[in-house]
């Protein structure tokens, strides 16, 4: 949600340091995000923005959106009413859904992974088409601009911890699942 008000507030040449601009933008914003596991797709209005989301103008600039209390505050609430929708069976994944968004969550889980491990992934998700230079900007960066406004890197009480910086993707899954049935056992 955050990368998809950043690429339309970038789309409208908005002013990202304008809070009023970017929560109005936020607002008003035709916001479509798939909940189906095997169709991923976000769109704003009719553009498919699911590919331009993850690109490095956006990744560079969602801190701006992200750390503008009032964008927070009315995604935050579209984020409670997708849960609400989804009859609160859904997986969620957010820097704060697991102390601000669905606090109350059944299972609450801190997935994380080592600096290097992060810029690794992202540069697999980009193709290669970023240098260490611009992974940094994107993942390091980021995380401290937004770190400003939300602590996602300790995980609060309740909420386990999964360290997945020396898994692949199948054991991370399987470490997810596991801690998932910890907690319904």
């Amino acid at each position: 949600m955050y990368r998809a008000v950043t690429w339309h507030c970038v789309d409208l040449g908005l002013d990202l340091d304008d809070a009023v601009a970017v929560e109005r933008a936020t607002r008003t914003i035709d916001l479509d995000i798939s909940t189906d596991p095997d169709a991923e797709l976000v769109k704003v209005g009719d553009v498919d923005v699911t590919a331009a989301i993850r690109e490095p103008e956006v990744s560079t600039a969602v801190s701006a959106v992200a750390t503008k209390l009032g964008a927070r505050a009315e995604l935050i609430r579209l984020q409670k009413q997708m849960i609400a929708d989804a009859g609160r069976r859904i997986v969620v994944e957010g820097r704060d859904i697991t102390t601000v968004v669905a606090p109350e969550a059944e299972v609450r889980l801190l997935l994380t992974a080592s600096e290097e491990a992060r810029m690794a992934r992202r540069g697999l998700q980009l193709g290669g088409t970023q240098d260490a230079g611009q992974l940094t900007t994107q993942v390091l960066e980021r995380d401290q601009k937004d770190s400003t406004v939300v602590n996602f890197h300790q995980a609060a009480d309740g909420v386990i911890t999964v360290d997945s910086s020396d898994l692949d993707f199948e054991e991370t899954v399987q470490a997810v699942l596991d801690a998932v049935h910890a907690v319904a056992d």
